[in-house]
């Protein structure tokens, strides 16, 4: 059964918002991440909550529309 685009939306700002909230955590809890042998600074995680936050309400927001 295909997904229609209210669904899309509500599915992929779930995913947004989720994906914020752990960031939000790593940057309140100050987790060091490595990624191949590198720490990822704390302040990326920051940015990423901002860019992920911003699509996850975007995206509530087109599906809201629909």
């Amino acid at each position: 059964m295909p997904m229609n685009k209210q669904t899309y939306y509500y599915v992929v700002s779930g995913v947004f918002s989720l994906v914020a909230v752990l960031h939000l955590t790593r940057v309140l809890n100050g987790w060091e991440v490595m990624v191949a042998g590198v720490i990822i600074p704390v302040w990326v995680s920051g940015i990423a909550v901002v860019v992920t936050g911003y699509l996850a309400v975007r995206g509530y927001q087109f599906g809201k529309k629909m």
